[in-house]
C-alpha cells in the first residue's frame, strides 16, 4: 500500500485564513505529542465509500490475529471492507496519526492506546463517538467496564470504544508454584499468598526453593517502560494518585512512593530473585525454567505458552491493600473530519461494533476483550490461562490522564530511568520519589499543545 503524500506548502504570501490558523495550531500541537516534527500526511479519506480505512500498529502475531478478527465480524458490517494500514508501533504512529488529524486527512477510524487519550481529543485531533448509533449496532456503554469506559470521555461524550484490556499480570508455571504451596485447591494462583511486601517477598523465596533456582523474574534493565509500569500500580494499590494540574505542579505522597520503591528493590536484591535481568533476559529465565513466576504483560502469552502448555497466569495481587492493575486500552479513535460523510460514519460504527462483537478471537493473544458480553460466555470460560485473569479489568489503572503521559512516551521513560537507579545502583527510596516528583513537574511546566 503506498504512503501518506507529503502535503504541499501554503504559499507565504497569502494570509492564513481562520481554518488555516486553526490547522497550523493543531499540526505545531501534533509534532509535540508525536516526539518530533514530521513532514506531512496525506490523505487517507477512503475513495471507495464501501471501504473503511484503518490505522493500527499491529504487526506480527497481532496483526495476523486482527486480520481474522476482521473476517470473522465480515457478516455483522455486510457490504463493507476494511482496509489496514499498519505503521510503526511507538512516537512515528502517534506523530503520524496526529498530524494526519490535524489537516483532517486521517483514516476512517484508527487505533489508540487509551492512555494517549487525553493527548488527543482536547485538542480537537478527534470526533467524538455517536453512542446512540452505537447502541443501535449493539453496543453500549453499560457493555464496558466502568474502569476503561471512564477514560474515554472527554466533555461528556465519548472519543474511544475499547477493544481490549491489557494488563500487567503475573505468568507461573504450576509446578513449582504448587510445590511451594502457593496454589489453591482449584488451581488459582493463591493471592493472599502475595497480598502484603513480606508475604511477596517470601512466597519469592518458597520460589526458589521450589525450583531450586530463582524465584519470580521481572525484566526492566533498560527498558523504558516496565519499572514505571510496575511502580504506578502498587503506588496505586496505597489508595494514592498523582494529582496533575498543567501549569501548577503534581501533588503526591512521597512517603508511599518510596515505600513502593523500597519494595521494588527487595523484590530485585539478586536473593531469591534475579536482579540485574534487561527483558529478553527475563522472558528466558521463565521460559526455561529457571524462575517460577513472572510479572509481564499479558502480550507475552503466546511465547510462555509456547514453552509450558500448562501455563499459569493471575491478575495482579493486591500488595498494598487496594486492588489496582496496571493496565493499557487499546481503542478505536475517529480521527478528525471537518466535513465528515454522515453515511460513511455510520458504516464506521457498524464496522467497529462488528470487530467488538468478535472479541472472542482477539482473546486468543491474550488481551482482555473490552466489550464484556464476550468474556462471559462458556467459550470465553474455557479459556486457559486468559479466564484466570479476566478479573483484572476490574481494576485497571491506566497512565494519568495529562497529554505527555501513556504509552511510549518520554514520560514512561523518565520515570523508568529514575526507578533503574533505585533498583539497579541503589538510590534511596526517598530520593529517588523526590526525583520522580521533579521529573512529573518539569513535564507539567511544559506548555501544553492545548
Amino acid at each position: 500500500m503506498p504512503g501518506p503524500r507529503a502535503a504541499s506548502a501554503r504559499p507565504a504570501d497569502l494570509a492564513p485564513s481562520r481554518r488555516g490558523v486553526l490547522r497550523a495550531s493543531l499540526a505545531s500541537a501534533a509534532a509535540l505529542l508525536g516526539g518530533g516534527a514530521l513532514a506531512g500526511c496525506g490523505a487517507a479519506a477512503a475513495a471507495d465509500p464501501d471501504t473503511v480505512r484503518m490505522w493500527d500498529l499491529f504487526s506480527g502475531a497481532d496483526g495476523a490475529l486482527l486480520d481474522e478478527l476482521i473476517d470473522i465480524a465480515a457478516p455483522d458490517m455486510p457490504g463493507t471492507d476494511v482496509d489496514r494500514t499498519v505503521l510503526e508501533w511507538g512516537t512515528p504512529y502517534y506523530t503520524k496519526l496526529a498530524m494526519a488529524s490535524a489537516g483532517g486527512r486521517g483514516p476512517d477510524v484508527a487505533v489508540c492506546h487509551m492512555s494517549r487519550l487525553a493527548g488527543y481529543a482536547p485538542l480537537g485531533l478527534l470526533d467524538p463517538w455517536d453512542t446512540d448509533l452505537l447502541a443501535e449496532f449493539g453496543v453500549r456503554e453499560a457493555d464496558f467496564a466502568d474502569a476503561v469506559w471512564q477514560r474515554t470521555r472527554y466533555r461528556d461524550e465519548a472519543y474511544a470504544v475499547p477493544l481490549d484490556t491489557h494488563p500487567f499480570i503475573v505468568f507461573f508455571h504450576p509446578g513449582p508454584v504448587r510445590e511451594a504451596g502457593l496454589l489453591t485447591r482449584d488451581g488459582d494462583l493463591d493471592l493472599d499468598a502475595f497480598s502484603s511486601p513480606a508475604r511477596f517477598l517470601e512466597a519469592g523465596r518458597e520460589l526458589a526453593r521450589a525450583t531450586g533456582k530463582q524465584g519470580i523474574a521481572f525484566g526492566y534493565v533498560n527498558d523504558t517502560a516496565q519499572c514505571w509500569r510496575l511502580f504506578y500500580g502498587l503506588y496505586r494499590q496505597t489508595g494514592n494518585d498523582f494529582d496533575l494540574p498543567v501549569g501548577g505542579t503534581v501533588t503526591a505522597d512521597t512517603d508511599a512512593m518510596a515505600e513502593v520503591i523500597a519494595f521494588m528493590q527487595k523484590l530485585v536484591d539478586g536473593r531469591a530473585n534475579p536482579h540485574r535481568l534487561d527483558y529478553p533476559a527475563a522472558l528466558a529465565n521463565f521460559t526455561n525454567g529457571q524462575t517460577g513466576m513472572i510479572l509481564s504483560g499479558e502480550w507475552e502469552l503466546g511465547t510462555f505458552r509456547a514453552a509450558d502448555p500448562e501455563l499459569g497466569a493471575a491478575s495482579f495481587p493486591t500488595v498494598f491493600g487496594t486492588p489496582a492493575v496496571y493496565a493499557d486500552a487499546h481503542s478505536f479513535v475517529l480521527p478528525r473530519r471537518p466535513d465528515p460523510d454522515e453515511a460513511h460514519r455510520r458504516r464506521t460504527h457498524q464496522a467497529v461494533a462488528a470487530i467488538l462483537k468478535a472479541g472472542q478471537t482477539w482473546a486468543k493473544a491474550g488481551h482482555i476483550p473490552a466489550y464484556r458480553p464476550v468474556t462471559r460466555t462458556r467459550e470465553y470460560a474455557r479459556l486457559e490461562p486468559q479466564a484466570r485473569y479476566v478479573t483484572a479489568a476490574d481494576h485497571v489503572v491506566l497512565d494519568p490522564p495529562v497529554w505527555f503521559a501513556g504509552a511510549g512516551s518520554d514520560f514512561q521513560n523518565a520515570m523508568s530511568q529514575v526507578l533503574q537507579q533505585a533498583l539497579l545502583d541503589g538510590l534511596a527510596p526517598d530520593r529517588a520519589a523526590r526525583a520522580m516528583v521533579d521529573r512529573v513537574n518539569t513535564a507539567l511546566s511544559q506548555p501544553s499543545p492545548a
